[in-house]
């Protein structure tokens, strides 16, 4: 068996997250995903991760989560020489995917209309802050801003901490993969009626879609979403609690799990206690019953009382570190975490995460993220041009190569025209 998008060519303008994460979502389902980068240091996020050394080398580890198994193509689109090249791979292309404020291409004279005229089976994603049209359209957009104007940082946190950001870029992974969805249904689109098709993915909107029951409650019961830190709105108790050695989660959400913890704390009265019997009644005087539940769970450590209430139906987990998860025999067993080759001799084996989801044929592990135009001169020969037309490119500084150094690659231009996050 082939993986589902096998066969299919994507040129991956996109930078830094939404946009990549997009694209390494296309590529492990089997696509060939080709990073089309400016030579002057390509994608933002080559430079940003905890490894300075490895960013100086522009294999930041940001860009290393989302960029295993693509191809890298430096060109610079601002030259006439650049766009052509580009031209030429978008006839060979299915999808396009970029992530540039909305008209930047089209000032490049790549917008869709122009493309669709020379492929017109193309689809073309364009991901922004807040879609192609209205008015903030023209806004720069970083996740941190579309959360805060979302509502997302409204309802997180409590009282006294909201409004509070997620603790990762929630913004920019939803929007990434409502992109990936919106490409992968265009394409079936595109087999059945050889027709292409325009994508407008909003940051905003992807991230309102999906807040979908706090929105539903103030569209439909005018409801005003607040936070409510660490407990469930619709439930209780639904939250975290304190144990003997740290918090652990607890959703008793229906009447036999809330009914099966009180059995396991030995707190029977609490199934009887008219403040607690019913659902709603327990949403009402959450804040009586979660102190009688935290003085019940002190006696045990978190560990111990999520065994017990798992094996009794009580859905319940401990609050895990990053690197506490990582090592859990459930994210191990299952082959989660990757291990790539090594680039180099010296190089530590770099480690990624696998998409969430499974198929019946398992994945292969990806190669590592291409280092900056590691297939320009294959796709110009492949394209047509010539060993001499390709070095013209190369030292015109239309296109960029790994032989070029890094004082080679084109000045720093001003990023008025840069991509959102």
């Amino acid at each position: 068996m082939s993986l589902p998008l096998a066969g299919i060519r994507v040129l991956d303008l996109s930078n830094v997250l939404a946009g990549p994460f997009c694209g390494y979502h296309l590529a492990r389902l089997g696509a060939e995903v080709i990073k089309v980068e400016n030579p002057n240091g390509g994608d933002l996020a080559r430079r940003l991760g905890a490894d300075p050394q490895r960013a100086e080398r522009l294999q930041g580890l940001s860009f290393v989560a989302v960029n295993a198994g693509k191809q890298s193509i430096a060109l610079d689109l601002k030259s006439e020489a650049g766009r052509e090249v580009f031209l030429r791979l978008v006839k060979e292309a299915d999808v396009v995917l970029e992530n540039f404020r909305p008209k930047v291409m089209e000032r490049l004279g790549l917008g869709f209309d122009v493309l669709v005229r020379l492929n017109p089976r193309l689809v073309y994603c364009a991901i922004s802050g807040f879609g192609q049209s209205g008015p903030w359209s023209a806004r720069p957009a970083y996740d941190q801003i579309v959360q805060g104007l979302s509502g997302a940082m409204s309802v997180t946190g409590d009282i006294a901490s909201a409004p509070l950001r997620t603790g990762f870029p929630i913004s920019d992974t939803i929007a990434g993969l409502t992109a990936a969805f919106a490409i992968a249904a265009a394409l079936v689109d595109q087999r059945h009626r050889q027709r292409g098709r325009f994508i407008d993915v909003s940051l905003l909107e992807a991230t309102i879609a999906a807040m979908g029951w706090v929105v539903s409650n103030h569209l439909n019961a005018g409801i005003e979403p607040q936070p409510i830190g660490n407990e469930n709105f619709t439930a209780a108790p639904s939250g975290t609690f304190r144990t003997a050695t740290g918090p652990l989660n607890i959703s008793a959400n229906e009447q036999k799990q809330y009914q099966a913890l009180c059995d396991l704390i030995d707190r029977p009265d609490l199934k009887t206690d008219p403040r607690f019997a019913g659902r709603e009644m327990r949403k009402v005087n959450r804040a009586a019953l979660s102190a009688e539940l935290n003085k019940a769970l002190s006696c045990k450590p978190a560990e111990e009382w999520e065994a017990q209430m798992n094996l009794a139906g009580v859905p319940a987990g401990r609050v895990l570190t990053v690197s506490q998860v990582l090592q859990q025999p459930q994210v191990v067993e299952r082959g989660f975490v990757e291990t790539l080759a090594p680039e180099q001799d010296d190089a530590q084996p770099l480690r990624i995460t696998r998409p969430g989801f499974r198929l019946d044929e398992e994945f292969s592990v990806p190669s590592p993220p291409a280092t900056l135009g590691a297939d320009t001169e294959r796709w110009l020969q492949r394209l047509g041009y010539s060993y001499a037309e390709v070095e013209q490119l190369v030292s015109s500084r239309a296109v960029g190569t790994p032989k070029q150094g890094e004082a080679d690659f084109l000045p720093v231009r001003a990023a008025t025209d840069g991509p959102i996050s």
